[in-house]
């Protein structure tokens, strides 16, 4: 059960660096077009009851569960598991064929943070958002 997953679209295109928001970071290092394309975040397929279990044991978690049956964990992947969440996000992430894809918004500058809106997170709004975001929620 055990592959991993990799494409690669525009990962020339951001770095991996220290973010304001929360740890690492993921950050446009040349400009990223408006509802472009940016990759698909790497990582190993795994079982949900896996996901879960690894989860218990991380300090910071990479895990992307598809549905009951299926998750990622992006633990060891490329630069876009470094992307951070906000409430006013300039990528939205699309779950399909179980792959993790992340596109931009809106025009991205260089220097600019990536960031997606992570929705619905098995925190249940219990950790603090740290987006900064004028309209941030408050939790994730």
């Amino acid at each position: 059960m055990k592959k991993k997953t990799a494409t690669v679209f525009q990962l020339d295109k951001i770095e991996s660096r220290k973010s304001k928001i929360a740890g690492m970071g993921a950050f446009a290092i040349k400009p990223i077009k408006a509802r472009s394309k940016i990759g698909n975040m790497t990582g190993e397929l795994i079982s949900t009851r896996e996901a879960r279990k690894r989860v218990k044991t991380l300090k910071v978690v990479k895990m992307v569960e598809f549905d009951e049956r299926l998750a990622l964990d992006a633990t060891h992947s490329n630069s876009l598991s470094h992307i951070n969440h906000s409430c006013d996000a300039n990528c939205y992430i699309r779950l399909i064929h179980h792959k993790v894809e992340f596109y931009a918004k809106r025009n991205i500058k260089v220097g600019e943070e990536l960031t997606a809106d992570y929705g619905e997170t098995q925190h249940e709004e219990q950790l603090k958002c740290r987006c900064g975001a004028k309209n941030c929620r408050g939790w994730l």
